[in-house]
This record gives C-alpha cells, sequence and structure tokens, in this order.
C-alpha cells in the first residue's frame, strides 16, 4: 500500500531523516518505534504532504505523491492523527468530529454513518458530543483525535504517539480501539515508545536512531531483540 524509497526530509541544513526506506503491506499494522526527536514524526509529516522531500520516492497505492497538497492525500485516504491531537478545544466534540470529515462534506449521508461508527467505537463521545473538546479527559481526547481521523474514511491512518500521557489501563483501552480500528479495514502505520503495547498489536516495526532505520523485522522479531528489549522494553 505505501513505500518509501530512500526518502530524505532537511530542516536547512540538518538532515532530520536520512535514506529511510519503509514498506506498509495493506492490512497491517507496522510500528515505527525510536526516542524523541528519532525521525517518526517527520516522517510522518512528510507522508502527509507537510514537509517536503530533500530526496527519495513516496509510492501510495502505485502512485507517487511526493509534492502533492496535504488535502489531496487526505483525499487519497491517507490521514494523520498527531502526536498532541490538535482539537479545537472551545468547539464541541461532534464538531471537531465533523472537521475531520471536511474533504467529504457534501457527501452527508456518508458523514452520518462515520460518524456513528465513531460514537460506537468511542461510546463516552456520545454521552460527552455536546461538550467542549478541550473539557475532556487526556484519554478522551486522544477519541476524539482518532474519531476525527476515521470521518475522513482512511485507506491508511498514520497514527503518531497515541498512548503519550495516558494512564496505563487507558493505554490498554486504546490499543484495543486501533486494532478494532484495523479489524474493519485500515491499515495503521504507528509511530510509538511504548514498544510493549505497539509491538503487541503490530505486524512488524522499524527501529529509528538518529533519523535513520537501525533495525527493522517482524514484531516477534523485534521483541526478542536485545537491543530493541534493552532501549525500549526492559528486562
Amino acid at each position: 500500500m505505501l513505500k518509501l524509497n530512500d526518502i530524505t526530509v532537511k530542516y536547512g541544513n540538518y538532515a532530520a531523516i536520512q535514506k529511510i526506506d519503509i514498506e506498509v503491506g495493506e492490512g497491517e499494522i507496522v510500528v515505527l518505534l525510536g526516542a524523541n526527536g528519532a525521525g517518526k514524526t517527520t516522517t510522518f509529516r512528510a507522508i502527509s504532504g507537510l514537509n517536503s522531500l530533500a530526496s527519495g520516492e513516496i509510492i501510495f497505492q502505485g502512485t507517487s505523491i511526493g509534492g502533492k497538497l496535504p488535502d489531496k492525500i487526505v483525499e487519497l485516504g491517507i490521514v494523520q492523527c498527531a502526536e498532541d491531537r490538535k482539537l479545537f478545544p472551545h468547539m464541541s466534540v461532534d464538531e471537531n468530529l465533523m472537521m475531520g470529515g471536511f474533504v467529504h462534506r457534501k457527501q452527508k449521508n456518508e458523514l452520518k454513518q462515520r460518524l456513528k461508527d465513531v460514537y460506537e467505537l468511542f461510546p463516552i463521545l456520545y454521552e460527552k458530543r455536546n461538550d467542549h473538546a478541550g473539557s475532556l479527559s487526556g484519554g478522551q481526547q486522544q477519541m476524539v483525535a482518532i474519531g476525527r481521523a476515521m470521518m475522513s474514511r482512511p485507506k491508511l491512518m498514520l497514527l503518531d504517539e497515541p498512548s503519550i500521557g495516558l494512564a496505563p489501563l487507558v493505554v490498554e483501552q486504546m490499543f484495543e480501539s486501533i486494532k478494532e480500528i484495523n479489524r474493519e479495514g485500515t491499515t495503521i502505520l504507528l509511530a510509538e515508545q511504548n514498544a510493549n503495547a505497539a509491538l503487541s498489536i503490530a505486524n512488524r516495526g522499524y527501529v529509528y536512531e538518529n533519523g535513520r532505520i537501525v533495525i527493522e523485522g517482524s514484531s516477534k522479531e523485534l521483541f526478542s531483540n536485545e537491543e530493541v528489549r534493552k532501549a525500549y522494553i526492559g528486562a
């Protein structure tokens, strides 16, 4: 579904990611592991059209998408759920969710069904649909962010650190929701520091270090890799 071929992204003269190669197959959950600043978010921003490529190529379903505007990439079926959620805090939950379907705003019946699907996945959001998004707990805000991404009918969802700042029980619930979204047909590319939780649901993964991929393999291979365990999982 998605191929990153030898991509490099620079901020001025600084190469944030260098010669990255990634493949994501349709229906997979693929995880990007690495510390803060390793290059995971920059990779997502490049895929979403928010950062220009210094070199390399990004191919989505056989079509090169490098240079396309972000809204056109959303229309193609790629949506990014940002690390810091980027909700509209003074708008209601319902309004935030509807913003996620903006590129499909003329398809009103489809949007109604998507909204229903989001509320079925996250029932607490239906109860709070008229509340300001900024008044919700951290876990509920993350549900809104993921639900908003679902509203654009993505084929591929980019999830950037969905567990950050959440209590362990909420993290467990969040990853169950991600698995359900994947079971319903959405391919997932997941950036996470919580390697234990991420590898428990992923098919494969890549490990970032200083803007480069240093290890790749199946979830089982990464989980049993001594270097990965020391850096990201523990004993």
